[in-house]
């Protein structure tokens, strides 16, 4: 039947853990409840449509969005998706909706974004604290902090918010976003996101970083890379216990003949507490330690074709004893399993192909695709610990082509048969390793050349209208 458990927004959930293949008795099966999925709707008051009739809940909404964001080019367009809502409807023996794709979209529309965005944090969290020790570097969770660039469809709204670059003249760019993500190393999940324009004040990845803190955990390392080295940024998460590996800002040298020498280019330096920043306020400058006692390492890579032969690590895991060079070293080399997960939802899940007109509209769809990231997450989890690997040894391409594949059937199927899918599944999930190739070399060029169309460089009414020999019409 349509209706199952609660009333209180219209249908149950469940639906959409199934079509992630969540069958009753799997490890982590408590990550991210068809209850936590329900309360968070109802503290946001976000239970619309719950008359008798009405085909867009919350639950189906949602549901359909998650299909959207699953499967590629035309078949993530909001018609493919009331298609495939209008065959849910038909099989559960229910009125189909209209071909029209209005009511859908309106019902989009009213997904809070609190509410995605507090699903993406509860699952990652939640996934997080159930790890086994051995997913963990020496008993300790490790985020990785990592800065990317999306466009947005060119909307007058949307440039009001993210304005497209200055180099690009009005009526040919995009709008811009920045966005800077927090991964887990251990399940790859995403723990942290923040959005904002790519260019103005307080743009940066180190401001964005600043406005995920709290998304740290005492106990906490955070790994990052050159641009989130910075004296202040280190202070503010030593204050909240967490210790940093970050490489070396390009900008401060490094002198390994001063400070306390630990070992080979290994040593203690102090750093000194810089003005206070114009984004600070006085009561936070004055909590920050004058000086920060922090570890500096060199590491050399020794293979030919790398574009960096050497660089600086910076840490506050001082105690040379514990921690030895070669494994902060080895560590800092993860930092690019965050390039890799940037790429799994960018290409993969295709969130560099933003369809949404309003910023709105764009913010939603951000988080959908993290949601559904991390979904696959939990799935790349729960087929790891049943088969003996570790999540960032499955492929995520193959992972997503899994639940692809189910999504129709799982979504219904009954319990017995969503298990034994679920099984199936997970052994092909766990079959597609992740190639062990730690020094691959590949050129930064492309065989196959992009077809050769023109550039558009003037704005498209203009052109349309130069086309016609007519006055141009925006």
């Amino acid at each position: 039947m349509l209706y199952q458990g609660r009333r209180s927004c219209g249908q149950s959930f469940r639906w959409i853990l199934q079509a992630f293949l969540q069958a009753d008795g799997l490890p982590f099966g408590d990550v991210l409840s068809e209850e936590d999925i329900q309360q968070a709707f109802e503290a946001e008051h976000a239970c619309f449509a719950q008359d008798e009739g009405d085909i867009y809940t919350p639950a189906m909404t949602l549901w359909a969005f998650l299909s959207q964001v699953l499967h590629a080019q035309r078949l993530r367009s909001c018609a493919a998706a009331v298609l495939r809502v209008t065959v849910l409807c038909v099989l559960l023996e229910r009125r189909p909706p209209s071909p029209d794709t209005g009511a859908y979209c309106r019902a989009r529309a009213k997904l809070p974004e609190r509410v995605l965005s507090r699903l993406v944090y509860d699952l990652a969290d939640s996934l997080e604290s159930r790890v086994p020790a051995d997913w963990l570097w020496q008993g300790r969770h490790v985020k990785i902090g990592d800065g990317t660039t999306l466009i947005a469809p060119d909307t007058p709204a949307s440039q009001a918010v993210w304005p497209q670059p200055r180099s690009q003249k009005p009526g040919l760019g995009f709008p811009l976003l920045r966005m800077v993500v927090l991964f887990s190393l251990a399940t790859a999940a995403v723990c942290g996101v923040a959005v904002g324009p790519s260019k103005g004040k307080q743009t940066g990845e180190s401001a964005l970083l600043r406005s995920l803190l709290d998304r740290f955990q005492p106990g906490d390392i955070f790994l990052g890379d050159c641009g989130l080295c910075s004296y202040c940024l280190v202070a503010l998460l030593l204050a909240r216990h967490v210790d940093v590996v970050v490489r070396q800002h390009q900008r401060r040298r490094t002198d390994f003949r001063l400070g306390q020498r630990l070992g080979k280019e290994d040593h203690l330096v102090v750093w000194q507490r810089p003005q206070r920043p114009t984004w600070m306020d006085e009561e936070t400058y004055a909590a920050i330690p004058p000086t920060l006692t922090v570890r500096e390492l060199k590491v050399r890579v020794d293979i030919r074709g790398f574009r960096v032969q050497q660089f600086v690590v910076v840490t506050t895991l001082t105690d040379a004893e514990h921690d030895c060079k070669d494994e902060i070293a080895g560590l800092f080399r993860q930092r690019w399993h965050a390039e890799l997960d940037l790429r799994n939802i960018k290409i993969s899940l295709q969130l560099d192909d933003l369809r949404g007109q309003t910023p709105e509209m764009v913010r939603r769809e951000i988080w959908v695709h993290w949601l559904a990231y991390n979904l696959i997450r939990k799935t790349i989890a729960q087929a790891a610990l049943l088969h003996e690997k570790l999540p960032r040894q499955l492929s995520f391409a193959a992972a997503l082509a899994a639940v692809a594949a189910s999504w129709g059937n799982a979504t219904l199927a009954r319990q017995d048969l969503l298990t034994a899918l679920a099984a199936a599944q997970f052994r092909v999930i766990a079959w597609h390793q992740v190639g062990d190739r730690p020094n691959r070399l590949e050129p930064r060029a492309i065989k196959r050349h992009p077809k050769p169309h023109p550039w558009l460089r003037q704005p498209r009414h203009e052109a349309r209208a130069q086309l016609c020999g007519s006055s141009p019409t925006p």
